[in-house]
C-alpha cells in the first residue's frame, strides 16, 4: 500500500501548505480543548540518531494530544542495533512491524528517503545531517502568516550557518511557493548558502541577494530568521572558530528593525540572540516553536489518513 511519506520541502506546492495551515488551525482548537482520542489505537516510534529535545518531544506531544502512544530512543545511534552494524534499510523494516508512523532523525542525507523506500508505514524526516528539516520549514511558513498576516511580498533576511544548516534550505524551497518574496543570506564566509540551494531559487525565479552587512539587512527585512553556528557539523574546530559570533541580534539590532518585523530561529540558540531580545514583542521565536505543535498535530493526521493533501473536512 502506498504511503504518505515527509521527506522534504520540495513535496509541497501552495495547495498542500495552504490545507495543512487550515488543519493546522482546527489543531489548535483541538489541543486547546484538551486533545483527542481519535487515534488511541495508533503507535509512533521517534527514531532519533543525533539529539533533540524540541523537534522529538514536539511529535511526540502532537500523537499525546491525538490520542495515541509512542515509543522510540532519542539516540539510536548508541542505543539501538546500528550499533551492532545493521543497517539502516533493515532497522526501518523491523520497525515498521512495530509502528504506524516512524518519525526519524538522522546524521546522514538522503536517510530519510532510504527509510521511505523500504517502510511499509509513514516516515516523517526531522532532520537529515545537512540536508532538510521540512517540518521546521512548514512550522516556519505557518508562523509567518499567523505573525505578519501573509507570507507573500515579505522580505526575508537567513542568518548564520547558512551551509549545514538544514532548516535555511527547507524553508528557501518553500518560500519559493509564495509571491513577491526577496531573500537575504548573511553568513560568514565559510558557511554560505550552498549553490543547489541557489540554483533552485534561480530556476523558481525567486529574488536573492548575498551580503555580511547584517544591520542594513535588519532594517530592510521583515523576517531576520537567526540560526545557530553548529559547532557539531564543522570539519575542524579553526573552520567553526571563523564562523562563530559573527552576527548576533541585539538591541542595537533591534533599534535598526522595522516596527513590525520578527525575529524567529528554530532553536536552540548558543549566543546569536541576546537574551535581552526576549521581551520584545517582535521575538517571535517561541511562539514559533509552540506552533510546532500543532503543525505536528497536522502532519500526523495527514499520514494516518492516507490522503496525502486533498481536501477533506474532519472532525477530530
Amino acid at each position: 500500500m502506498d504511503q504518505f511519506h515527509i521527506i522534504g520541502a520540495k513535496q509541497f506546492d501552495r495547495a498542500n501548505l495552504e490545507e495543512l495551515f487550515e488543519l493546522t488551525e482546527e489543531m489548535e482548537k483541538v489541543e486547546a480543548s484538551g486533545g483527542s482520542d481519535r487515534y488511541k489505537t495508533k503507535v509512533m516510534t521517534t527514531l532519533f540518531f543525533e539529539p533533540s529535545t524540541r523537534t522529538r518531544l514536539s511529535f511526540e506531544s502532537a500523537m499525546c494530544r491525538l490520542g495515541g502512544k509512542v515509543i522510540g530512543t532519542e539516540n539510536a545511534a548508541q542505543f539501538s542495533s546500528a550499533i551492532k552494524g545493521e543497517t539502516l534499510e533493515d532497522t526501518i523494516r523491523i520497525v515498521s512491524g512495530y509502528s504506524d508512523v516512524i518519525v526519524m532523525r538522522h546524521t546522514e542525507i538522503g536517510a530519510a528517503e532510504r527509510a521511505a523506500a523500504v517502510a511499509t508505514v509513514p516516515i516523517i524526516n526531522a532532520g537529515d545531517g545537512a540536508g532538510e528539516h521540512p517540518t521546521q520549514a512548514l512550522l516556519d511558513i505557518y508562523t509567518i502568516q499567523k505573525e505578519l498576516g501573509q507570507v507573500d511580498d515579505l522580505k526575508i533576511a537567513m542568518i548564520g550557518d547558512l551551509t549545514y544548516g538544514r532548516t535555511v534550505h527547507s524553508l528557501s524551497y518553500l518560500l519559493s511557493r509564495f509571491n513577491g518574496i526577496k531573500i537575504y543570506y548573511t553568513a560568514p564566509e565559510n558557511v554560505l548558502i550552498p549553490p543547489y540551494v541557489k540554483k533552485f531559487l534561480e530556476v523558481n525565479h525567486v529574488e536573492y541577494v548575498e551580503t555580511n552587512d547584517l544591520e542594513e539587512v535588519a532594517a530592510k527585512v521583515d523576517v531576520l530568521y537567526q540560526t545557530r553556528i553548529q559547532k557539531e557539523r564543522f570539519p575542524s574546530l579553526d573552520e567553526y572558530e571563523k564562523a562563530k559570533g559573527k552576527y548576533i541580534i541585539n538591541n542595537s539590532i533591534l533599534k535598526l528593525m522595522k516596527k513590525d518585523a520578527i525575529i524567529m530561529h528554530p532553536l536552540p540558540r548558543a549566543g546569536e540572540i541576546a537574551t535581552e531580545v526576549d521581551t520584545d514583542p517582535r521575538a517571535a521565536y517561541f511562539r514559533q516553536a509552540q506552533n510546532g505543535l500543532y503543525v505536528r498535530m497536522a502532519l500526523i493526521h495527514k499520514c494516518f489518513e492516507k490522503q496525502g493533501f486533498v481536501k477533506k473536512t474532519i472532525k477530530i
